[in-house]
């Protein structure tokens, strides 16, 4: 018989000693599964049927992960601290929230030092400081996959765990644009959520890759914002200083919610509830039709503080600088019950019966 060998270096080996060299190798460097999974069936019969709970209708799920996610200096941070601040309390920002008593929030932030910042932050938004916890990282960094997470959450029997951001959360040897390590990290973290029925909340930075969708301009691989049953931009309002969006694109298990609105001033946040506002228009940089609509009307609200009638033209001239079209200003006059008056040869819009509301 004869038996075919391999010559390595100055010895000569069978292909069945190489083959067998080769297997151990892989094992080793874990390419080759060592161990086979014992096939396990479960029939749906067997599954009990639940309905999702909300920790706030229909933008936070409990036992879900949420992402929020929007461009750096846009407000994400003050939003989920203001969030956390209410819950604190057993407060929620609108009905959509229904707590009955105060609920306890872990709070990571890499970015933001908990002395001067966090704390004067939840402070300045009324929170109940008790019910809001860290994990401290000054001996090692937490990661997504941490135990400490678990341990935590059971510790404190917290309903909300908000890390800021994602993007200092995934470990150092994890490559968050690799689409099999982020959704085998996320997955874990998902799995945490449902165990406890713990709201995970992950505020994310975008990336500038301007005209792409919003899904793809998240940090990272898309199995991030493929895992999240609920995805939430915050971002800026073209022509509105201090108003900030918050404009739902993804949610998994119900019908979309109506756009949020926020202000941000020195007097701190302010909750402005339903907002006309569209994630394009966020994404883009576009003022809001709705939004156009709006304005015309603050500027003939302004007017009639001072003024019982002016002529069509100034206010045409008025309007014009402030980039609000003549169609909107004219839908702006039937809204707020303004009337045309034709005083000598000129046409005026009287300003004495405005509507208030």
């Amino acid at each position: 018989m004869i038996t075919e060998t391999s010559v390595i270096g100055n010895h000569s080996m069978s292909i069945a000693e190489v083959s067998s060299s080769d297997n151990e190798i892989l094992k080793a460097e874990g390419i080759m599964e060592e161990t086979r999974t014992e096939l396990q069936m479960i029939k749906m019969s067997e599954i009990q049927s639940q309905e999702v709970v909300w920790l706030w209708y229909p933008f936070i799920p409990y036992g879900k992960l949420t992402i929020i996610q929007g461009d750096p200096g846009d407000g994400k941070t003050t939003f989920v601290l203001n969030i956390a601040a209410k819950l604190s309390k057993g407060e929620g920002l609108d009905r959509g929230m229904k707590l009955s008593e105060p609920l306890t929030v872990i709070y990571q932030s890499a970015e933001d030092g908990l002395t001067d910042t966090i704390k004067p932050r939840l402070e300045a938004a009324g929170a109940d400081c008790e019910n809001i916890s860290v994990i401290d990282e000054s001996i090692k960094s937490l990661s997504m996959i941490d135990e400490r997470l678990e341990e935590a959450i059971i510790r404190t029997k917290a309903k909300l765990l908000i890390l800021d951001p994602i993007q200092a959360y995934l470990g150092g040897s994890m490559d968050m644009n690799r689409a099999n390590e982020a959704r085998n990290m996320t997955k874990k973290l998902a799995a945490l959520a449902e165990k406890y029925q713990c709201a995970i909340v992950l505020v994310g930075h975008m990336n500038k890759a301007a005209g792409n969708k919003a899904a793809y301009r998240g940090m990272g691989s898309i199995d991030f914002f493929a895992v999240a049953r609920s995805v939430l931009l915050v971002g800026r309002v073209e022509g509105e200083e201090n108003i900030r969006a918050v404009v739902q694109i993804k949610n998994n298990l119900a019908g979309f919610g109506h756009p949020k609105a926020f202000q941000l001033s020195e007097d701190g946040f302010l909750w402005l509830g339903d907002y006309e506002i569209t994630a394009d228009e966020v994404l883009g940089g576009i003022a809001p039709k709705a939004n156009k609509l709006e304005q015309a009307k603050r500027l003939l609200r302004k007017l009639a503080e001072t003024n019982n009638a002016i002529q069509i033209n100034e206010i045409f001239n008025l309007a014009e600088e402030q980039n609000i079209s003549r169609r909107t200003l004219e839908n702006a006059k039937k809204e707020l019950g303004v009337r045309a008056k034709r005083i000598n040869n000129s046409w005026y819009w009287e300003l004495n019966k405005v509507r208030t509301d």
